[in-house]
C-alpha cells in the first residue's frame, strides 16, 4: 500500500517537473518582422528630391558668374568717362582681374576685361574659372547733356572646374556627396538706357537690360563612399535662362577728390531650363525643373583720386532675394589709371 502511494506521487511530481511553465515566466518572444528577409532601405524619394537642389546650385552659378563679369564691364562706373584701364582684387568670391575702356570714335566705346576667380554659394563651389567679358557702347553725346545710349556685349567663361553638392536621407541614416565635374557658362546681353549729366559732378543714368545665359556641364555620377544605396548619374546637359534686368545708377564727386557711384535694379528671370537629366537607383529618370525667379542686385563704388589720372577705389556687387539667387556679397579693391 506504501509502495503504491509512493509510485503515484512520483508520478505526479514527473508531471508537475515536465508541464511548461506559465507564459509570464518565460522570457519575451522576438517581435516579428513585416518583411521577409531583410526590410528594404527607403529613401529614394529624398535621393530623387536632392536632384532639384542640384538644379538650383546650377542656376546660382550662372547668375552669380554674370555679375561677377558685369564687374568687367566697368557696372560700378560712370556710363561715360575718359579711356581707363583697372586692375582689381575682390573677396566674397576671390577675384582677380583687369578690365577698362577705350573709346573707338567719340560715341563708339569698347569695354573689355579678363580675370581668374573662385567662388562658393549655396552648395557648391567654383574651384576655378577664367572669366572674360567684352561690349561695346554706343553714347549719343552729340544730342548734348540728355541722351540715349546702348550696349551689346557677352560674357564667356570657359574651363570651370566645379564641385556640386547632394544630400538626402534613407531609414538608415543620412548620405551627404560631393561630386567633381567641369562646367562653362555663356552670356549675350543688349542694353539701353538714358544719360543725363546732371551737373559736372553727378550722372544719373536708367537702362533696361535682355541677357540669355547658357551653361554646359560635363555628366558625371555620385563619388565611390561607403553608403549610398540610391547614387545617381547625371547626364551631360546645359542649363539655360533669360533675364530682364530694369536698373539706374548715380555718380557723384565729392569735393575734388573722392568719386562715389551707386547702382542697382530688379531682375527677372524667364524661360528657364535646367538641364540634368538624372538617373536615380529606385527612383528612375529625374528631370528637375525650375520656376521664373526675382531679386535685386545691387553695386558700388568710392574712388579716391591719389594722383593725377590714378584712383584707387573700393567696391561692393552682390543680390538680394529668395532662393535660390539668395543673399550674395562680392568685395574688392582697384586702381585705375586714366589716360
Amino acid at each position: 500500500m506504501v509502495s503504491a502511494e509512493l509510485t503515484a506521487a512520483a508520478i505526479s511530481l514527473a508531471l508537475i517537473q515536465a508541464h511548461p511553465a506559465p507564459a509570464a515566466a518565460q522570457s519575451a518572444p522576438a517581435i516579428a518582422s513585416d518583411c521577409e528577409g531583410p526590410c528594404p532601405v527607403t529613401g529614394s524619394d529624398s535621393s530623387g528630391g536632392s536632384i532639384t537642389d542640384v538644379a538650383n546650385q546650377r542656376f546660382n552659378q550662372m547668375i552669380t558668374n554674370r555679375v561677377l563679369g558685369t564687374v568687367l564691364l566697368g557696372v560700378n562706373e560712370q556710363v561715360n568717362c575718359s579711356d581707363c584701364v583697372s586692375a582689381f582684387g575682390s573677396a566674397g568670391s576671390f577675384s582677380a582681374g583687369i578690365h577698362g575702356r577705350k573709346e573707338l570714335t567719340p560715341n563708339l566705346s569698347l569695354l573689355a576685361g579678363i580675370a581668374y576667380t573662385q567662388y562658393s554659394e549655396g552648395g557648391y563651389s567654383v574651384t576655378s574659372a577664367p572669366i572674360g567679358a567684352f561690349a561695346l557702347r554706343y553714347d549719343f553725346v552729340d544730342w548734348g547733356s540728355s541722351r540715349p545710349f546702348f550696349d551689346i556685349g557677352t560674357i564667356l567663361s570657359p574651363f570651370e572646374k566645379v564641385r556640386y553638392s547632394r544630400s538626402y536621407t534613407t531609414s538608415l541614416g543620412p548620405v551627404s556627396l560631393v561630386s567633381s565635374t567641369n562646367s562653362s557658362d555663356y552670356g549675350v546681353y543688349g542694353r539701353a538706357g538714358w544719360i543725363s549729366r546732371l551737373s559736372p559732378r553727378d550722372e544719373v543714368a536708367a537702362s533696361v537690360e535682355v541677357w540669355q545665359l547658357w551653361q554646359r556641364v560635363a555628366g558625371y555620377t555620385d563619388p565611390t563612399v561607403a553608403f549610398n544605396p540610391f547614387d545617381a548619374t547625371i547626364a551631360t546637359g546645359t542649363d539655360r535662362t533669360n533675364l530682364v534686368k530694369v536698373g539706374g545708377q548715380w555718380t557723384h564727386l565729392f569735393g575734388s577728390s573722392v568719386e562715389a557711384n551707386i547702382n542697382g535694379g530688379y531682375v527677372q528671370s524667364f524661360a528657364t531650363h535646367s538641364g540634368i537629366v538624372a538617373t536615380v537607383t529606385g527612383d528612375g529618370t529625374v528631370v528637375p525643373t525650375i520656376g521664373n525667379q526675382g531679386w535685386f542686385e545691387y553695386g558700388g563704388r568710392l574712388g579716391f583720386r591719389i594722383a593725377k589720372g590714378w584712383v584707387a577705389d573700393l567696391f561692393v556687387n552682390g543680390t538680394a532675394g529668395p532662393q535660390p539667387v539668395g543673399n550674395t556679397i562680392h568685395g574688392g579693391v582697384g586702381l585705375r589709371v586714366s589716360y
